[in-house]
């Protein structure tokens, strides 16, 4: 039987690129920490499972029996505060963040400024989305949209969707360009004005036929790896002006890769980073806070803002899960989702005691 004073977390063996369940010490507590009994946490297919699958290809290369761990979005309960924490006091219910904090485990200790308090309605499974929704609300921050106006969004994995949501939920109307039918199927699901399967079609007509004719104010890239065509393919699509330039804003995020050489285009590129400002500010995560009177949205206050979002059925997350699997069974579980591409928003949970 585990120590109650041990956690386990869902690791990649290196040497084998198999996903195991491993035991170690849960971390110690330090000033300006939670430690969470965490009961859901969303696994993100472009940078956790395919980094999982890449691993697997190589499986043999590595001989040094290494371990990668993954996480980073749990919600759960405050089980226990450390010093200069009076926010949060145990038995609270909260949502956290953090890469190498908010781990796929049954504890998480947390610095608290990358924590929140889940609203009365927001289940666990809802709040483990904390760090792909911020991600996502960071971008439209960084796009400005405006009321009417017409997006595309190019790819509609986890952070496609609730980009496009919350465009749509900001007054736009949104096209999105999918890669799979599964992604078409949950987009319609939640109600976007329009999308569209870039293998079945000619993106640039569809788009154009979308706009009316008129182009798109904006674009965003929410894809890993280079765009290539899907960049030339979007730029065919902005606004063009009668000097024959394009125009509009392309905001990238999700590490997708655009060819900058020069094209004749007015084009307000904008690169959209992680989940605001703070996130990875050492100081910052462990309480002391930016002045809110020069900085509103910071990464925990763009969190609240997510999760009263969910609350209150803005975004809909729910329709994004489409697999769940009990912590205790990653092992034997995981090999029934070895291909990513059948795979949006995948959940470790753990039941409650």
């Amino acid at each position: 039987m585990i120590n109650k004073k041990d956690m386990r977390n869902v690791a990649c063996v290196c040497s084998d690129g198999k996903i195991r369940l491993i035991e170690e010490k849960i971390p110690d507590m330090a000033a300006g920490m939670i430690k969470i009994r965490s009961f859901a946490s969303l696994v993100s297919p472009g940078t956790e499972l395919g980094g999982w699958k890449n691993l697997f290809h190589r499986r043999g290369q590595a001989d040094d029996g290494g371990r990668r761990k993954f996480g980073y979005s749990c919600a759960g309960i405050v089980e226990a505060v450390g010093e200069g924490v009076k926010r949060f006091q145990p038995g609270e219910r909260v949502a956290a963040i953090g890469y190498g904090f908010a781990l796929h485990s049954d504890w998480a200790v947390v610095p608290q400024n990358l924590c929140v308090a889940l609203p009365e309605g927001v289940d666990f499974t809802e709040g483990a989305y904390g760090m792909l929704s911020a991600t996502a609300l960071q971008a439209v921050r960084r796009a400005q949209p405006q009321i009417g106006e017409r997006t595309c969004v190019v790819g509609m994995g986890l952070v496609g969707q609730l980009t496009a949501q919350l465009l749509t939920a900001s007054g736009c109307r949104v096209i999105g360009w999918a890669r799979n039918d599964k992604q078409v199927e949950i987009a319609k699901k939640w109600g976007i004005a329009e999308v569209i399967s870039m293998k079945d079609c000619d993106p640039v007509k569809e788009t154009y036929r979308f706009t009316g004719g008129r182009g798109l104010d904006m674009s965003v890239f929410a894809f890993p790896g280079k765009a290539g065509e899907s960049w030339e393919q979007t730029v065919q699509c902005m606004k063009e002006t009668p000097d024959g330039h394009r125009m509009g804003r392309v905001i990238v995020v999700g590490g997708s890769e655009i060819d900058l050489k020069w094209i004749p285009a007015n084009l307000d590129v904008r690169i959209a980073a992680r989940t605001g400002p703070g996130y990875h500010d050492d100081t910052w995560e462990l309480g002391r806070d930016y002045p809110p009177v020069f900085l509103q949205w910071t990464t925990q206050t763009n969190l609240e803002v997510c999760m009263d979002l969910i609350r209150y059925g803005n975004v809909d997350v729910n329709c994004l899960t489409t697999h769940k699997i009990e912590l205790l069974c990653a092992e034997k579980e995981i090999d029934r989702i070895a291909e990513p591409e059948g795979i949006l928003g995948l959940v470790f949970y753990s039941r409650e005691q």
